[in-house]
């Protein structure tokens, strides 16, 4: 197997800038020292807005609501309701469990919701109104306790008012007027006015992505994600049209997003170039667009489709479409990506918009250790163990044994408190355990002389 780059770009990276770290320290540290002010300033600076109240009130969620239209209003709807119905059977797929692994010895799992999630919605160059639904409505179907919202003001201080719409019909409980890292940092550390937080999930721009870095360990966070990215694997049933198309759709997001195509057919590679540059100039977006692929886009020949798998893997992009004669016939060799989109017609544009998976999924090779958002994200599985006094007896020496090597002296005395029967006391001694001062492994028990 072998392939050949027709057209290639340069590495991307995750790596942050060293002046945006120094400014999102800066942020972060405004927002921990000054609070409800800090925020209030950062606003200004950044946004040129003065905002006085940061949480959105029921009267601007209504207003935003009335000034979209009933189409605006269903389409939206339309897509909360997909994304719960997915993530509704996401999470009815999981459980936790409990059973005997030997005679009173109980072990088990459960799962549990965080309590207070906070997501960030992005503005940026096009608000993206499907944003919302992603990452709030998993919280709401796990049943998370509070769901806090931030998002950036528009000029007028508002929030984008389909956003809003959008925001409050996925089930978000608080909304606040807070962009960039200064909204990242309000709520892992919280204000007089923004609550903190247990875990902040969302996308947005670098700095924002260097705030969730910045505040990790504090609270959690979801992943760090870098601009979108698509790979398409075709070969020659596909349509040079819709390849490009489909490749153009991830394009016009940002110039550092990454377009990738491994084809199987040099013709088809060929007239996928072709139709790139001729869709181009029809676009609204062609000026982004147009750079994302002139410096990001890459064209790859692989001799056959295991080796465009092979691509595909180490690539590990955001969004994976295979444009194939049988694609599911890759499915079982395909295991390093953010999503999956199986067919000539089941574009990425449909993921991130309305079909209701989940479009916010890891960049940069991050598919190589981490999935999307899902309900799983907002959930933490916790364990537990019970063990009576027959139970306890039994892995007593083993525990024991275990701390001996260690030198915890203070667990081994914990462990042999527990050993009771002359069953394990024979344990104890063929596992040439000395004794900690817990047990006396030739008679009774040290307490009970």
């Amino acid at each position: 197997m072998s392939t050949e780059y027709l057209k290639s770009a340069a590495d991307a990276s995750l790596e942050i800038p060293q002046d945006v770290t120094d400014s999102v320290r800066d942020i972060v540290d405004t927002v921990r020292e000054r609070g409800d002010e800090g925020v209030r300033e950062l606003t200004r600076k950044f946004d040129g807005v003065e905002r006085e109240a940061l949480r959105v009130s029921d009267e601007e969620i209504d207003a935003a609501a009335e000034s979209l239209t009933d189409a605006e209003r269903r389409a939206i709807d339309n897509t909360v309701e997909n994304v719960r119905e997915f993530h509704e059977e996401q999470f009815s797929h999981l459980d936790g469990f409990e059973r005997e692994f030997g005679e009173g010895i109980t072990l088990g799992t459960r799962l549990v919701p965080v309590e207070r999630a906070g997501v960030y919605v992005p503005g940026g160059r096009k608000p993206l109104v499907a944003a919302p639904a992603m990452t709030i409505v998993p919280a709401t179907v796990v049943g998370v306790d509070t769901v806090v919202a931030c998002a950036p003001p528009q000029s007028d201080g508002s929030v984008q008012a389909a956003q809003l719409y959008a925001m409050d019909r996925a089930g978000a409980d608080e909304i606040y007027v807070a962009g960039g890292a200064q909204a990242v940092a309000s709520m892992a550390y919280g204000t007089k006015t923004i609550p903190s937080v247990d875990e902040i999930t969302g996308p947005g721009n670098v700095y924002v992505i260097e705030a969730k870095r910045q505040v990790f360990g504090h609270v959690g966070i979801d992943f760090l994600a870098g601009p979108t990215e698509v790979l398409i694997i075709a070969d020659e049933t596909a349509d040079p049209a819709l390849v490009a198309t489909d490749l153009l759709a991830q394009a016009e997001h940002d110039p550092r997003s990454r377009a990738i195509l491994v084809a199987t057919d040099r013709d088809i590679a060929e007239a996928t170039v072709d139709e790139v540059h001729e869709q181009l100039p029809d676009l609204h977006t062609e000026e982004v667009a147009g750079e994302c692929w002139e410096e990001n886009g890459e064209v790859i020949l692989a001799d056959d489709l295991d080796a465009a798998a092979a691509v595909a893997n180490d690539y590990a992009p955001e969004h994976l479409q295979v444009m194939t004669d049988e694609p599911r016939g890759l499915l079982e060799d395909l295991h390093n990506y953010g999503s999956l989109f199986l067919g000539h017609h089941a574009p990425v544009v449909f993921g991130d918009k309305a079909v209701g998976t989940n479009h916010t999924l890891p960049t940069l090779e991050v598919a190589k250790y981490s999935g999307g958002i899902n309900v799983t994200t907002y959930l933490k599985m916790l364990t537990h163990q019970e063990l009576t006094t027959e139970g306890a007896d039994d892995i007593a020496p083993w525990a024991a044994k275990i701390c001996e090597i260690e030198g915890t002296h203070a667990h081994q005395i914990s462990a042999e408190k527990r050993i009771r029967s002359e069953e394990s006391r024979g344990l104890a001694r063929s596992l040439d355990l000395e004794p900690g001062g817990g047990v006396d492994l030739e008679g009774e028990r040290e307490e009970e002389r």
